[in-house]
């Protein structure tokens, strides 16, 4: 028996009517989907509530899925419609991610000593505290980026921006990141 492993292919069984592949799509990027939602809400509850909704409302629209493009892209797309229509009914402001750290924490690696995992956790604490200072735009695609993996015309594609202006948002992103952990005491590590 085959067994669809594109994203386009599934979207083609689900549009058939598998339920076996709308499964598939929902456990590659339900996690995804919830972090993402998470880091902009502040509320693990609510991410999972929007993620959810993302997944209906995706699937009412699979049809309008252009499988030539990544299906990661699209759905981001719309899970990032209701995320910020959430926010603008709600007003929510920054995101902490300390609640997130707490929950999403790997543990320690295997090959890792405990002052390497201390100092590992340290940073991570300090980033997440520099990431609440962000504007929400810069937070967004630096997720969207780093954390989700999408290129800079996917980002543009998910919020509807140019990709001049994500790479401009990356850039001052990172600018204020690195800006905001010097001041925290963390420096840039030295060249070899």
């Amino acid at each position: 028996m085959f067994v669809p492993t594109s994203d386009a292919e599934l979207v083609r069984e689900a549009l058939a009517g598998s339920q076996a592949a709308y499964h598939a799509l929902v456990a590659r990027y339900a996690s995804a989907a919830v972090t993402m939602a998470a880091r902009l809400v502040r509320d693990r509850a609510v991410a999972e509530e929007l993620a959810q909704d993302a997944f209906v409302r995706a699937f009412a629209r699979l049809s309008t899925y252009d499988p030539e493009r990544k299906f990661s892209a699209w759905f981001f797309r719309v899970l990032h419609n209701l995320v910020i229509d959430y926010l603008r009914r709600r007003r929510i402001d920054t995101v902490s991610l300390d609640a997130l750290t707490a929950e999403g924490y790997p543990g320690p690696q295997a090959d890792s000593s405990p002052e390497d995992e201390l100092e590992r956790r340290s940073l991570a604490d300090a980033l997440e505290k520099a990431l609440e200072h962000l504007r929400t735009e810069y937070r967004e695609v630096v997720v969207l980026r780093y954390q989700q993996g999408l290129t800079v015309d996917e980002i543009a594609g998910v919020l509807g921006l140019p990709e001049g202006t994500v790479k401009t948002f990356l850039f001052r992103a990172r600018k204020e990141l690195a800006a905001l952990l010097t001041a925290a005491g963390w420096k840039p590590a030295e060249a070899p």
